[in-house]
């Protein structure tokens, strides 16, 4: 048994949506939906509910399974439209839209989210919750925001630095926080792997995790390792300043440290973040 392993069972396990849907106790769609708050929590220290959401056009990229989409929704949105790369969403979200009587306010539509199929100026209020260190080219992204949100309107983007706790994003099967900084690549893609095997739809997240480059070597295809630094940049690069922006740290003991330029990758909880056109 691999070290890994080993030091992965002295860790409990982290609630993971993925492994709830496989037990039966709820869909990803569901839980999206139930925490759908949280998804919000930290832009409520610079507006409210209302206005981000009463009558107006929205757009959720990285919807997933759509249950957040579906929660803002449910807030009084004209219309909230999903974005995700992965197809299979379409059916779950489409369900539970329908469950909640949303199915007039909603819409999955599978896009690359950097070559969106929106014209200029179509959006009030765009959210990229937990997505801006999944998407390819996080620039290219940015920019078509930019092209298609409405004048005066706003980009609410949150995201985990990398090297958060658990930035990798591997805690379905690997419980053990910061081990992407432990451990290397070529290790975690091993590991995960050979953890992930037992589940019933083990392969489907070796496929939506793990690609091979040109070279034929396997990388973590689903995350592009945003660090707080990185995402600065891409703001300067492309002129952009927030409206609003936070850094939030994991707890009030390590808030110094969540200050610091080099420890804050370590320490910061969410960067939290608000652009407006």
């Amino acid at each position: 048994m691999s070290i890994l392993k080993v030091v992965n069972k002295m860790f409990p396990k982290v609630v993971h949506p993925f492994n709830l849907n496989n037990d039966g106790v709820k869909t990803y769609a569901m839980w999206q939906y139930e925490r759908g708050e949280d998804t919000i929590k930290f832009y409520l220290q610079y507006t409210d509910k209302e206005d981000m959401f009463k009558n107006k056009t929205i757009l959720d990229i990285g919807c997933g399974a759509g249950g957040k989409s579906l929660y803002y929704a449910s807030l009084g949105a004209n219309k909230v439209i999903g974005v995700d790369i992965v197809e299979s969403y379409a059916e779950e979200s489409a369900e539970l839209a329908l469950q909640l009587g949303l199915q007039d306010k909603f819409e999955f539509i599978c896009a690359d989210a950097s070559k969106l199929p929106f014209a200029d100026n179509s959006f009030d209020t765009i959210i990229m919750n937990d997505a801006m260190e999944h998407v390819a080219k996080p620039e290219a992204v940015l920019t078509e925001i930019l092209r298609i949100l409405k004048k005066g309107g706003r980009l609410f983007v949150n995201f985990p630095p990398y090297n958060h706790p658990f930035g990798a994003h591997l805690s379905d099967a690997i419980n053990i926080p910061w081990v992407h900084v432990f451990f290397s690549d070529k290790t975690l893609i091993k590991n995960y792997k050979e953890l992930v095997k037992k589940y019933p739809d083990g392969e489907d997240r070796i496929k939506f995790r793990i690609s091979e480059n040109e070279k034929g070597e396997e990388y973590f295809s689903y995350i592009n390792k945003m660090s707080i630094k990185r995402f600065n940049k891409i703001l300067n690069k492309l002129s952009v300043k927030p409206v609003f922006y936070m850094e939030s740290p994991l707890r009030s003991v390590v808030k110094p440290l969540a200050k610091l330029p080099f420890f804050k990758e370590y320490f910061v909880k969410m960067v939290v973040c608000v652009i407006q056109k």
